[in-house]
């Protein structure tokens, strides 16, 4: 049996809390060695550090390091662990610009090093299932509602709110790394994008693709949704309807409906372990392309202030 990868974590906020140190501990492909963050945290005694820099400048040995940080600073801090040898985990969306994450792509080639663009989403209880009953019928049409309340999944995270960090496409990329796994290519036809008055990201889209051979894909994102949460992808084919809801985990056709086991992380790291254990990348910018393109070419409109 291999070694463990000894990884760090950089960035411990929500996220490295609730998904990535869990599914780091449940792995036995992975030992956690370290942790940086600017916060004065430190996870179980480990080593930590307020910079990479500083991590990479100290006698630990670490293999990889996955980068937890908010997307406008990612690029700094992967190139930085390439440079030095390090295998690479990148929370999504990958980085704020599609260059630069095809720059770090090129970068980990010479290198001889991984990295991994992760999209958790794809790894839901029902897509697997659903990728697999679509490949077998024509799609006739999608629809995706991503609708959600900013004040409970985000709370404070103003990062969010500034260029490259996406504003509602945030939740919406993950709705988009699905449908891009599991529907044929499609591209974008309109937008029209809600940016509140004192912000410089959308908190709403209403957007519009299709197919290469005109089958049109809707999408429908608002941050402003409280109650019941939607995150539902509804696609119409020649042998009925398949519905994906609750962000990818439970599974509907006509033949009935079944809901898969929450491990989205968990499958990630699953992966990366088997990408770094075959020595080769996974850098798949599909959704973050149709995000560039909406910011591209969507309408924007000022709506109401927004404050947490």
């Amino acid at each position: 049996m291999a070694d463990p990868i000894k990884i760090a974590i950089v960035g411990l906020g929500k996220i490295a809390h609730d998904q990535h140190l869990p599914s780091i501990r449940a792995n036995c492909a992975f030992n956690l060695v370290a942790t940086v963050s600017s916060r004065n945290e430190s996870i179980n005694k480990l080593p930590h550090f307020e910079t990479l820099g500083e991590l990479l400048a100290a006698d630990v040995a670490i293999d990889a390091v996955a980068l937890c940080t908010p997307p406008q600073v990612r690029y700094t801090l992967a190139a930085q662990a390439i440079a030095a040898g390090k295998h690479v985990f990148l929370e999504k969306p990958p980085g704020a610009t599609l260059a630069e994450v095809a720059l770090l792509d090129r970068n980990a080639e010479a290198a001889g090093v991984t990295l991994f663009a992760s999209w958790h989403s794809r790894y839901a209880g029902g897509v697997a299932q659903a990728r697999h009953w679509l490949s077998e019928r024509n799609v006739k049409r999608a629809s995706i509602v991503w609708r959600e309340d900013v004040r409970v999944w985000h709370p404070g995270q103003d990062w969010i709110w500034e260029p490259g960090g996406l504003g509602v496409f945030d939740p919406g990329i993950n709705a988009l790394s699905i449908a891009t796994h599991i529907l044929p290519p499609f591209f974008l036809t309109s937008a029209r994008l809600s940016l509140p008055a004192n912000r410089a990201a959308p908190i709403a889209a209403d957007l519009q693709f299709e197919t290469g051979d005109g089958t049109p894909v809707h999408m429908d994102l608002d941050w402003r949704q409280t109650g019941p949460q939607s995150w539902d992808i509804i696609v119409e084919t020649d042998g009925g309807t398949l519905t994906l809801a609750k962000g990818g985990a439970v599974l509907t056709t006509p033949e009935g409906t079944q809901a898969g086991e929450d491990r989205e992380y968990a499958g990630l790291y699953a992966h990366f372990a088997e990408l770094v254990r075959d020595g080769v990348r996974d850098v798949d910018t599909a959704p973050l392309q149709l995000v560039a393109d909406a910011f591209l070419r969507g309408h924007r409109e000022t709506v109401d202030e927004f404050h947490d």
